[in-house]
């Protein structure tokens, strides 16, 4: 056989090489990005590129060798690639299932192509119902692009839909122009260069899915971090999910661990909030089975009118939500286009899952966490406020009873001085004395326990009093008050809690910091009051820290009493000396006169 080339066709079949070497790398592009990503649309592509490699096969073999069988089945193959084209394009837009009617459709080109080639002898009737089928085909490719375009807002589709309308228009022109030769060679270059559009199109809108759905999801993995509010992660996953391409809906499910099983959902936007307070529809059943049962995401076409317009939702997918290795439920998004999930692999969309119930679990341990500590700050409350009520109980006792009973001892052992011999009296006025020290060690012990002047006079003069009885007769350590002339009238508990702070930080200062000066700053404002001490003792070691295990319990003490009123406490060293404790306690004045 005779496979030379005439010197006229040689440029001719150097642009079909070239249109075949074009093509065949599309095919290669789209069989890597199915490996890759596993997305069905991307084999569809790689099925309609071989389809067009094999086309430009016997259009070369038939330069090669003029048999018109080969321009029978470049005819046959050139209808095929303008359906493969199609088919593509609507399993990308839609994830159209293959139907009977579409092999229909298909022996079209068959049928004319054998009798164009060898039954019909006038060119343009045999021509123009081809072209028209291959045109109107390139046109329904370009509309299904389109339509992408509108439902998404994919500016590549936009302009791929318009490089396909004209290259639907470009096939008009071959019973005209291209099979007279005047387009040749340059009509290949052309339908190159409308491949090459179409090509980088499809790379172009793998990029973009890939970019949409990472930015979407990223936002998804922004409310998994701490400072989203616990009670709300739920009701944040949801409206994050609705930034998903035409997403219409979602839902978290949590509870969907028996396949089947029609549990409502935890939370739910959009065209899915009635499910929080409904069992889903049959196809979100199944559709949570499945991901319970392979644990890998699940993308369905299904139509489910569940809008609140009646529309139809044509797309359902699930992310498996995974906690502690095991499918703990399945985050649920409804939409309008294929794929909400866009081109993220599989892998990616698992460990996204894996995010969310790890975000979910340790938001279910927070709210544990948060009602403990509650509950521990109630019993804090309670054991502070008994420990006040039976160091009050002690004090009256200490001065009802005890006191009272020595000051009747000295009174008799006075009367019994009088009335005895003087050796006898001597004796009886020493003891009187000791009688009279523990008196006045029990009336400060009984100060200590409950201060009668905080509660007779108010916080300021029983804190001037407090400075005045630690320093003593002797000036053990010179304290300086500066405070309001008059603070509005706080809490009973408030209080007796800056009290006790004020006389644990003057104690502290006396008896470990061997200070000679401290000074008392006590202020107040509409959202709290402000109490500071500073004395000029030895300060405090580097590794100070306030625990209740003996070391610095008083101060531990005064970190609960303030800590059960909301407040907070620092203690540390003064740069020139001495040590700074610093109270800060909530409070909303009150509207009466203070006092």
């Amino acid at each position: 056989m005779d496979l030379s080339v005439p010197q006229a066709a040689v440029s001719e079949l150097a642009a079909a090489y070239f249109q075949t070497f074009v093509t065949v790398g599309m095919v290669l592009v789209c069989l890597a990005l199915r490996r890759r990503h596993r997305k069905p649309y991307f084999g569809a592509w790689a099925a309609a590129w071989a389809v067009y490699s094999a086309r430009m096969g016997a259009i070369i073999a038939f330069m090669h060798t003029g048999a018109s069988v080969w321009l029978f089945w470049h005819q046959v193959l050139t209808g095929w690639t303008a359906l493969a084209v199609l088919w593509a394009a609507l399993v990308f837009w839609r994830r159209v299932q293959w139907r009977p009617a579409f092999a229909l459709i298909a022996t079209f080109p068959l049928v004319w192509s054998y009798l164009a080639i060898y039954q019909l002898d006038t060119f343009i009737l045999a021509a123009v119902p081809a072209v028209l089928f291959l045109s109107l085909a390139t046109a329904a490719t370009a509309w299904a692009f389109h339509r992408y375009h509108r439902e998404t807002g994919s500016s590549t589709a936009r302009w791929v839909s318009v490089a396909l309308l004209l290259w639907a228009l470009h096939h008009l022109d071959y019973p005209f122009l291209r099979a007279r030769g005047v387009w040749n060679p340059w009509g290949y270059y052309l339908d190159v260069a409308f491949l090459l559009v179409l090509g980088v199109g499809i790379l172009f809108l793998v990029m973009e899915d890939l970019d949409e759905g990472l930015r979407a999801l990223s936002s998804i993995s922004a409310e998994l971090q701490p400072r989203t509010p616990v009670d709300n992660l739920p009701d944040a996953l949801m409206e994050r999910a609705l930034t998903l391409r035409s997403v219409r809906g979602s839902a978290l499910f949590l509870d969907a661990l028996v396949p089947g099983a029609g549990v409502p959902a935890v939370s739910a936007t959009g065209d899915c909030a009635g499910w929080v307070t409904a069992s889903p529809p049959e196809p979100v059943r199944r559709v949570l089975a499945g991901v319970v049962q392979t644990g890998e995401p699940q993308v369905v076409q299904t139509e489910l009118d569940i809008g609140a317009e009646g529309h139809a939702s044509r797309y359902l997918a699930a992310l498996p939500v995974i906690q502690g290795g095991e499918v703990a439920g399945s985050l649920v998004v409804v939409g309008e286009a294929r794929d909400p999930f866009a081109a993220l692999d599989t892998p990616f969309l698992v460990t996204l899952g894996r995010q969310v119930g790890a975000a979910l679990e340790n938001a279910a341990l927070t709210r544990s966490l948060e009602a403990r500590t509650r509950e521990l700050e109630g019993l804090q409350d309670r054991m502070v406020r008994r420990h006040e009520e039976e160091r009050e109980r002690i004090s009256r006792e200490l001065h009802d009873e005890t006191a009272q009973i020595l000051a009747a001892v000295n009174l008799r052992l006075g009367l019994l001085a009088e009335q005895g011999p003087p050796e006898v009296a001597t004796g009886l006025d020493q003891v009187r004395s000791l009688v009279g020290g523990t008196i006045r060690s029990i009336r400060s012990v009984t100060r200590n326990l409950r201060p009668v002047a905080l509660d007779d006079l108010g916080l300021l003069p029983a804190l001037r009093a407090l400075g005045r009885d630690l320093a003593g007769s002797e000036q053990l350590i010179d304290i300086h008050f500066d405070a309001p002339a008059r603070l509005p009238d706080p809490d009973p508990d408030l209080e007796l809690a800056l009290y006790r702070t004020v006389q644990e930080a003057l104690a502290n200062a006396i008896r470990h910091g061997e200070a000679r000066r401290a000074r008392v700053v006590l202020r107040s404002d509409e959202t709290g009051i402000d109490l500071e001490v500073v004395d000029d003792g030895c300060g405090v070691p580097e590794d100070f820290r306030i625990d209740g295990n003996g070391r610095h319990s008083g101060l531990a003490g005064i970190r609960e009493r303030v800590t059960a009123l909301g407040g907070r406490v620092q203690v540390d060293a003064v740069a020139t000396g001495g040590t700074r404790l610093a109270v800060r306690v909530p409070w909303t004045p009150p509207s009466e006169a203070p006092r």
